[in-house]
């Protein structure tokens, strides 16, 4: 598997709202997942397409 873009802790913007890096997993097919915690405490899983850096 290639090196994950973001790392723990990373502050990224979602497809719903800005948030943190607080979970990067590996998946059976190969692919990363992050987990981000939203301002309001909600977590989704993201792949890396549906994640940018935030500016900072």
């Amino acid at each position: 598997m290639a090196d994950s873009t973001f790392r723990l802790g990373d502050a990224v913007l979602t497809t719903r709202s800005p948030g943190t890096i607080i979970d990067v997993r590996a998946t059976a097919s190969g692919h990363w997942v992050y987990g981000v915690e939203a301002e309001d405490g909600e977590v989704g899983y993201f792949t890396s397409r549906g994640l940018r850096p935030a500016a900072g």
